[in-house]
């Protein structure tokens, strides 16, 4: 029994090896493909390149969510454009997406386990992106754009924000929840026929 045990635990990291880089690269692609929302400031852009975390999270657990993500930044690191603050946000970020959906599914192997992960980690997401956003990302932005000009671009959408906390908790909270959701329910769509092929084994 613990040869078997042992046995099916090494294919796991086999396939875990294998398919985090892959996952990485798939997901560094993503970042790419990336839309403006018309309700949202120009510089907030829409991807999916979390999705790949979340299924290597349900697939092999939260450490490989985790990479992922890691692997992803530093994929792109060297095409940064911001020093590496961005893709240090981005990373905390998607750790906090992955963690608590890897975490929960691997508690219990099931649907609705993956949906309420995945919604736990999406508020965890954006709940962190606040004080992220505001104590790291945007002071490096004051560099390069002051601040009156950021917030600008904020008021011209909705004119009663007066600084940029209110801005971070009305626009970039929820837009990064949703942002996260939308990853999610395309995880949810894929991974069933997926996991076979990721794990190795039949379907």
């Amino acid at each position: 029994m613990r040869k078997e045990t042992t046995k099916k635990s090494s294919k796991i990291d086999v396939h875990m090896l294998t398919f985090t880089p892959m996952l990485a690269v798939i997901a560094f692609i993503l970042m790419y493909i990336e839309m403006s929302v018309p309700i949202m400031p120009s510089f907030l852009k829409f991807d999916i390149s979390d999705m790949p975390a979340f299924i290597g999270s349900f697939a092999f657990g939260p450490l490989c969510g985790t990479l992922i993500c890691l692997l992803k930044n530093l994929l792109h690191l060297p095409f940064s454009q911001t020093a590496g603050i961005g893709e240090l946000a981005n990373f905390i970020v998607g750790a906090c997406y992955v963690i608590p959906a890897g975490i929960i599914y691997k508690a219990r192997k099931s649907k609705r386990h993956a949906l309420f992960g995945s919604l736990v980690g999406c508020c965890i997401a954006g709940l962190v992106s606040v004080p992220v956003n505001f104590f790291i990302v945007y002071p490096f932005y004051y560099k390069m754009m002051p601040k009156e000009v950021i917030l600008g671009l904020y008021q011209a959408i909705l004119p009663v924000v007066n600084d940029i906390l209110s801005c971070l908790l009305i626009f970039n909270l929820p837009f990064t929840i949703v942002k996260g959701l939308i990853a999610t329910i395309i995880t949810m769509l894929i991974y069933k026929p997926l996991s076979p092929i990721i794990k190795g084994r039949k379907a």
